[in-house]
């Protein structure tokens, strides 16, 4: 069978309207993600979007009646998680370690309470189908 999907090109998370002085801190300023423009089509509905290094984006988008999601959550890569950890502590940001995947990992809520997962290099990705 062809493969239909290419890839991933961005994710969303939800926030609540008027959340981007807010995200812009959180990613740009805290994460270190650039800003992206919106197409002018999409600017009247608020959020915002950041660039990741890889050329996917993470997008924020408002939503009414906002709640934080719980468990479903984008992970983002990084090389060194101990020097992300410190950098959390220098800036007051709460996170959790685990290894329970198989690889190091640290859960923290943006500032709208949405669960977040930082991993360092990658989660294994071997198909089921795939010859022993």
């Amino acid at each position: 069978m062809t493969t239909l999907i290419a890839g991933l090109d961005h994710v969303q998370i939800e926030a609540p309207a008027g959340c981007e002085p807010q995200a812009r801190a959180f990613f740009a300023d805290f994460l270190g993600l650039p800003e992206l423009h919106k197409p002018e089509a999409l600017r009247g509905r608020g959020g915002v979007w950041f660039a990741l290094p890889d050329g996917r984006q993470l997008h924020v988008g408002v939503t009414p009646d906002f709640v934080p999601r719980e468990k479903g959550h984008p992970a983002l890569r990084c090389l060194d998680l101990a020097a992300f950890q410190a950098h959390c502590e220098a800036h007051g940001i709460s996170c959790r370690a685990d290894a329970e995947a198989g690889v190091p990992r640290v859960f923290l809520r943006d500032p709208f309470g949405n669960r977040l997962e930082v991993v360092e290099g990658a989660h294994e990705s071997i198909p089921l189908n795939a010859a022993p």
